[in-house]
Parts: structure tokens; C-alpha cells; sequence
């Protein structure tokens, strides 16, 4: 039954509150990192204004197709009004500001099933404070799936700053793996055109080419917005937690300039694909144009021939026949000739 009812939360995206996964860090206590549900999590809230100095915290992660998930957040979480517009705004862009003595971030992340396409790119809102990390996301992403999986294998970010620190790493895990995706169906793409086979590479590095587009337009801001929070850090942000958010933050952007550079490169072989295919063109229109002009004699020929009016030259010659083919041939070996004396 309990298996049942774990699958069936699983498919829906979370329990009765639209919780997915909630877990109670405590460095102090035998288990540093602790599932917990909705019920317990609101429990814990209510009563977390006496455990100020314990060093606590809870990560909830939300799915927001949930009906009742932001409700509850409304009812047990307090969190900054920022933190709601920003929900509701719809604006993709990411951002990281403080809000009242909180960070609210937007950032972006690919699909758990994701399959190298635009489409395939998702917000997750962000709300951290020095007891509270919520996450809320409307369809599963990689980075938060690869953070959960860490926890549930033991790790326990000491402080709420690390634990967006972690999250921060492991987006830039995912586009590093992104980056060696389109690497590799790059140089396959590569290897190919130097062979000599195109079938569609144009329209598979445009595919690639606005993914990579679309994670640098939604992405590149983030950087230089982790930058500008960390001038002026909340004061419960520890400075060795801050000295890693730049660390992460500099990773990240390493990744966007090779993701950038990868664009470059998928520019130039759509350039040469393009320049290979109207060389092709060129070759192909060239044939045509032979063609058309090795026909041109026997077509006037055969016209002039067809007009069946009196005194039409060689009509009684016993040899005629053979005197207007000998004259066609003569005339189209001329034509070709010159045609490809001038291709030469």
C-alpha cells in the first residue's frame, strides 16, 4: 500500500500540499538530514521561532501545478510578497535581489527528460532565508533532482546559503553535460560533413543552435546578478558561504563562455553546410544549362523541320534524313564545346 500510494504521489507531483520532497537539516542532531512531509514541515514552522541559534533550517520543494501549493506557502511558509510576484509575473529572466532579509531568485534549468530541444527549459523560483529554502517549480528539472539525489546519499549543507551554493553546482553540472552533448553531436555532425554525407546537418545544428541560444539568453544574467547580491550580502550570509557562492558563480560563468564559443562553431559549419550546398546548386544548375544547350540545335530543327510549308530543304533528298542529323550533330558538339570550354 505504501508503495502505491509513493508512486501515485510521484506521477501527481507531490502529497496533499504539493509537496515533493522536504527534508530538516541539524547539524546537532543524529541524523543531519531528515524527510519530512507538509504536516511536519508546517509543525516545524510554527514552532521554529524557538530554535533561532540551533543552526536549523528546512528545504521544501513545491510543485506548483499543484493546486494547494502556493496556498500552503501562504499559510505556514511567510514568505516575502517578492517572492509571490515573482510567481505570478511570468517573466523567465533570471534574477537574484533581497527581499526584506531574504534572497528570491529566478533561474532556469532543463527537463529531467531532457532531449537537446529549445522547448525543453523550465523556472524554478527560489526563496532562502536563514530557516527556510523553498523551491518551487512547475515540471521536474535536473538541477533540483540532482541536489535531492545528493541529500537523500548523505550530504547536508550546513547552512541555507550552502544548500543554494549546491543548487548552484549542480545547474552548472547540467549545462556542463549540456555542453559536452552538443560537443559530441557536434564533432559527429563534423565528421560527417567531412565525409561527405549532409542529410538535413543544417537543420540539426539549428535545432542545436537555439537550445544553446535560448540557455544563453535565459542564463547569461546570472552571473553578474550573484555578483551584484554579493556586494551586499544579508547579514545571517556567513562570509564562508558568500566566498562560495563566487566560486560557484564563476564556474558558471566558464560554462556560459563555453557555450557561447559552441555557438560560434556551430555558426561556421552552418556556413560551410550552406556554402557546400550551393556549390551543389551551382554544379546542378551548370548541367542543366548543358543540357538545355546541347538541345537547342535539334529543338530549332525540329521546328523549322515541322512547319510542314512548301520548299522545306532536303524533303526529297534520298539522304536527307541523315544530311539534317549530321547537321544537328555538328551544331551540338559546337555548343558543348563552347559550354564547357567557358566552365574550364
Amino acid at each position: 500500500m505504501s508503495v502505491f500510494h509513493d508512486l501515485a504521489a510521484q506521477s501527481y507531483g507531490g502529497d496533499e500540499a504539493g509537496l515533493i520532497c522536504g527534508y530538516l537539516f541539524d547539524a546537532t542532531a543524529p541524523e543531519p538530514a531528515r524527510a519530512i512531509d507538509s504536516a511536519q514541515a508546517a509543525a516545524w514552522l510554527a514552532d521554529a521561532s524557538r530554535r533561532d541559534d540551533s543552526g536549523a533550517y528546512v528545504w521544501l520543494h513545491f510543485n506548483l501545478s499543484h493546486a494547494h501549493a502556493e496556498r500552503w506557502l501562504t499559510r505556514h511558509a511567510a514568505l516575502s510578497d517578492t517572492f509571490y510576484e515573482t510567481l505570478h509575473e511570468g517573466l523567465p529572466s533570471t534574477r537574484i535581489e533581497r527581499a526584506d532579509d531574504s534572497l528570491i531568485a529566478v533561474i532556469n534549468d532543463v527537463h529531467f527528460e531532457f532531449s537537446f530541444e529549445p522547448s525543453d527549459i523550465s523556472t524554478l523560483w527560489i526563496s532562502v532565508g536563514p530557516r527556510l529554502v523553498v523551491t518551487a517549480r512547475t515540471k521536474p528539472l535536473r538541477s533540483v533532482d540532482a541536489l535531492r539525489t545528493a541529500v537523500k546519499a548523505g550530504e547536508a549543507p550546513r547552512s541555507s546559503t550552502e544548500l543554494l551554493e549546491h543548487l548552484l553546482r549542480a545547474q552548472a553540472d547540467v549545462l556542463v553535460k549540456i555542453v559536452r552533448g552538443v560537443t559530441s553531436r557536434i564533432d559527429r555532425i563534423e565528421d560527417e560533413l567531412l565525409a561527405g554525407r549532409l542529410d538535413h546537418k543544417r537543420a540539426r545544428l539549428g535545432v542545436l543552435r537555439r537550445l544553446l541560444v535560448r540557455l544563453q539568453r535565459l542564463l547569461a544574467p546570472e552571473p553578474a546578478a550573484l555578483f551584484r547580491l554579493l556586494q551586499g550580502p544579508p547579514a545571517w550570509m556567513a562570509e564562508a558561504d558568500a566566498q562560495e557562492l563566487r566560486g560557484s558563480t564563476e564556474e558558471f560563468s566558464v560554462v556560459l563562455r563555453d557555450m557561447q564559443a559552441l555557438q560560434e562553431r556551430i555558426k561556421l559549419l552552418q556556413e560551410e553546410i550552406a556554402a557546400n550546398v550551393n556549390e551543389d546548386n551551382n554544379r546542378s544548375l551548370f548541367v542543366l544549362t548543358v543540357v538545355t544547350v546541347l538541345a537547342l540545335p535539334i529543338n530549332i530543327l525540329a521546328g523549322l523541320f515541322g512547319m510542314n510549308v512548301g520548299g522545306i530543304p532536303l524533303a526529297e533528298h534520298k539522304h536527307g534524313f541523315w544530311i539534317v542529323v549530321a547537321i544537328v550533330l555538328t551544331f551540338t558538339a559546337v555548343a558543348g564545346w563552347a559550354a564547357f570550354r567557358k566552365k574550364r
